[in-house]
């Protein structure tokens, strides 16, 4: 047992370094392409053009780690063959052209490719010292979204929750915690902030007020249905009808464009944590969610690279704002609810996101939080943003 110890804590401790090393270097350099491109607003012209430029080079270059999230959840499920080490550098470059041009994407999912694609690199020169390979990539996951969102706790669910529906792989428990915690304060010695929301003011419970939580919670699993839906037919389709992906992203670019130009904002666009922060504190767009459904899934399903989940945290808490409108809720509370629920129910995830609204919001949200969680889990279906993930208990409503 202290041999078992002491091996998966040197493990977790060298892949949390690299993770939060890699997430500091992402995060700084996504920051910079989204602020060059809010002072350069001509640059989302470009977008078609280098969207089929990096899928050019991922036809050439990358088709073995192409499949971004799903390869790792594939290889956890079933080991086949090492992650090739180019996946960290190709996720990384890719991701911060999106952020430059203006796609809408994220950035969790550039982390844990780059966090997992590095620590599967010990399977190859430490495969009999360290003889579980799938709890090597679990590590890798947990520790890179740990360093990317500042969640260490619930970094640690997320890489044993998303591998199956309902159920959470313990086995790799201590070694996720240990990356994770690593991972976080490798990022923050490094010089990188979190964003930290204000504190929101928890109304005492009623009837009228959980009732209304709950009804929230089923606004939040069907949004997140309808995002994964067409997230997947939109994927589905443009395969169909552009069988070579190079033009996939091209024809998503030039999308995009038109809409951007269209409407004359780039409120869409990019991470859209202005958007965020100002849903907890007024009245935004009642609309800014299906905005931001719209542009996520065409920029993701046309072939963009950097994630989702940001984009969920935007739909989820511009929707909870939107609904303020007609539930007796307060704005910052239902704000923070969607923030979790959407991405819960999208990602089939439910218990890192309970953790995930302990994190960012404060204990004192958890009845409400695991309430709106639940139901939204609950309400979205089978389907997952991973269609990798397996399915191990079925939803049961």
């Amino acid at each position: 047992m202290t041999q078992q110890i002491f091996k998966w804590s040197l493990l977790a401790i060298l892949v949390g370094l690299m993770a939060g090393v890699a997430s500091c270097a992402f995060l700084v350099s996504i920051n910079a392409a989204i602020e060059f491109r809010r002072t350069h607003q001509w640059l989302i012209i470009f977008l078609p053009i280098s969207g089929a430029l990096v899928a050019w080079f991922y036809s050439h270059y990358g088709q073995a780690v192409d499949g971004g999230n799903n390869l790792i959840l594939d290889e956890i499920h079933e080991p086949k063959k090492l992650i090739p080490l180019r996946m960290a550098p190709m996720i990384f470059i890719s991701s911060v052209l999106s952020h430059l041009f203006g796609a809408s994407v994220g950035r969790e999912g550039a982390a844990v490719q780059m966090s997992a694609g590095l620590s599967d690199q010990f399977s190859k020169y430490f495969g009999e010292y360290f003889d579980n390979r799938k709890i090597i990539l679990m590590v890798g996951m947990s520790a890179g979204f740990s360093a990317i969102f500042g969640a260490p706790i619930a970094g640690t669910i997320f890489g044993m929750e998303v591998l199956f529906l309902g159920s959470l792989t313990y086995e790799a428990l201590f070694p996720c915690l240990i990356a994770s915690i690593i991972g976080y304060f490798t990022a923050i010695a490094l010089g990188i902030s979190y964003t930290h929301y204000a504190p929101i003011e928890i109304p005492p419970f009623t009837f009228l007020r959980i009732f209304s939580v709950a009804l929230a919670g089923i606004c939040f699993g069907l949004v997140a249905r309808f995002f994964v839906w067409l997230l997947h037919k939109l994927k589905d389709f443009l395969a169909s009808k552009f069988p070579n992906p190079i033009y996939r992203p091209f024809i998503g670019g030039l999308i995009i464009v038109f809409f951007f130009y269209l409407f004359g904002t780039d409120r869409y666009q990019n991470l859209g944590e202005d958007i965020i922060n100002a849903s907890f504190v007024k009245h935004v767009l009642p609309w800014d969610f299906v905005g931001k459904i719209f542009m996520t899934t065409i920029s993701v399903g046309s072939g963009f690279r950097g994630g989702e989940v940001m984009s969920l945290f935007y739909i989820g808490s511009t929707l909870g704002n939107a609904l303020s409108f007609i539930l007796p809720l307060p704005i910052p509370l239902l704000a923070a609810l969607g923030f979790v629920s959407v991405f819960a129910g999208a990602s089939n995830t439910p218990v890192a996101c309970l953790f995930l609204a302990f994190n960012f919001f404060g204990s004192e949200i958890g009845i409400y939080a695991g309430i709106a969680i639940v139901i939204s889990y609950l309400f979205s279906g089978q389907k997952s943003l991973y269609h990798s993930q397996r399915e191990h208990l079925l939803k049961k409503l």
